[in-house]
């Protein structure tokens, strides 16, 4: 398929930090997609909590299992948009790797951790390891990846943090800004980052109804009142009389979730055609100039949001869910005092990394880093088996 004059071209892309010869058979955004599948935080992914945390279960989503959901939802509608596909599928599968064990309790624990340190943020954490924490080739750190990957990853920054990034961005060719620019002159990303965005909410909300019914944390009664749920539901019903059965309460659920996806795909997809025939952007440079394109439908975006709100209230808020969030946060806490105590205890790459930031200015603050680095990029059973090793005390068992 042809791409539309308003999407991403690997022939025109941006560049890398790092210059490197094109690949002979793959363009720059396949190389980017095949380097994060590789990448060592890629596969700790599939045992990083999305809600329900690694040991309550093996049917449960994962952060691999929603970032593989987030890029086919993402390559569908690109694909209708006229968009790069495999430049969606780099950004959604990299944008959750620098995500904690434990989910967003583990985020909140670290950031309150690094409070005096710089914070943390997930979002930050991911294209940190993308630039500087993988350690896969000869002379680069980081996995390289083009302008346009890394700028999707980059949901959400601060200004002051986009200043940080910016000052160590390369001077690009075309003499724009880096990835952080964005952020100072409130531009908006390419077409292909915001589809990703927009494929994220869509792909968690709809496996996080699975998850919470298949929990038994919230019943199908429950979700009959949200609008948006409710709609399929009873279209389903009326289409698959059979599935009223209790014996077919899971068929019924998937098919009413999988109708309310294929909903907002197309509602995705129709708002968004609108939005670029009314700006008529003839270039990725005209994209990043207008208002955000990628959008829901009003109505869309009304029931979406309702959808999230009782999903907050229900499900996330769930006093099951926090009891185990408030053990999860407790283990993040004590690692992470436990390791500025004792750096040494950390595995040898980062024992190394702690003992070379004595050297810095602010040898506290490049050691919480450290320390935040080591922390973030565990999985819930390694922090879980490093929380008892270090204190004795067996949590979330």
């Amino acid at each position: 398929m042809a791409l539309a004059v308003y999407a991403c071209d690997p022939a025109r892309s941006r560049g890398r930090r790092h210059a490197e010869p094109p690949a002979p058979t793959r363009s720059d955004f396949q190389r980017d997609r095949d380097r994060v599948i590789h990448c060592s935080a890629f596969r700790r992914l599939v045992y990083k909590t999305q809600v329900f945390l690694n040991h309550e279960g093996d049917l449960f989503r994962t952060r691999l299992t929603h970032s593989l959901e987030v890029a086919q939802l993402g390559r569908s509608i690109a694909r209708s948009l006229g968009l790069h596909e495999d430049l969606v599928e780099a950004i959604a599968l990299s944008h959750d790797l620098g995500h904690t064990p434990f989910g967003h309790a583990g985020q909140d624990a670290l950031n309150d951790c690094m409070a005096d340190y710089g914070g943390f943020e997930h979002n930050l954490q991911s294209l940190r390891i993308v630039d500087l924490l993988e350690e896969r080739y000869p002379d680069f750190d980081g996995l390289n990846l083009t302008f346009e990957t890394r700028e999707g990853i980059l949901k959400h920054c601060a200004n002051r943090n986009a200043l940080l990034i910016e000052a160590e961005e390369p001077a690009y060719a075309d003499g724009g800004g880096g990835v952080g620019r964005r952020f100072l002159d409130r531009s908006q990303p390419s077409l292909e980052a915001q589809l990703c965005n927009l494929a994220d909410e869509i792909a968690y909300n709809a496996h996080d109804i699975d998850d919470g019914v298949r929990s038994g944390l919230i019943t199908v009664e429950q979700l009959e009142s949200v609008p948006l749920f409710q709609q399929y539901l009873d279209q389903t019903r009326t289409r698959h009389p059979h599935l009223c059965d209790a014996a077919q309460d899971r068929r019924l659920l998937y098919e009413t979730i999988r109708q309310m996806l294929s909903a907002q795909v197309y509602d995705v997809i129709d708002a968004t055609t609108a939005q670029l025939q009314a700006v008529a952007p003839g270039d990725v440079r005209e994209v990043r100039a207008a208002p955000p394109l990628v959008q829901f439908s009003d109505p869309m975006r009304r029931a979406s949001t309702e959808l999230k709100q009782f999903l907050l209230r229900n499900l996330y808020r769930h006093a099951q869910v926090m009891a185990t969030t408030n053990q999860a946060r407790r283990i993040v806490r004590e690692l992470f005092a436990a390791y500025m105590e004792a750096p040494q205890s950390m595995q040898p790459g980062f024992v190394a990394r702690s003992e070379a930031a004595r050297d810095d200015l602010d040898e506290l603050q490049s050691r919480a880093r450290v320390v935040a680095d080591f922390i973030a990029g565990m999985t819930d059973r390694f922090a879980v088996r490093e929380h008892e090793r270090i204190t004795g005390v067996r949590l979330l068992a």
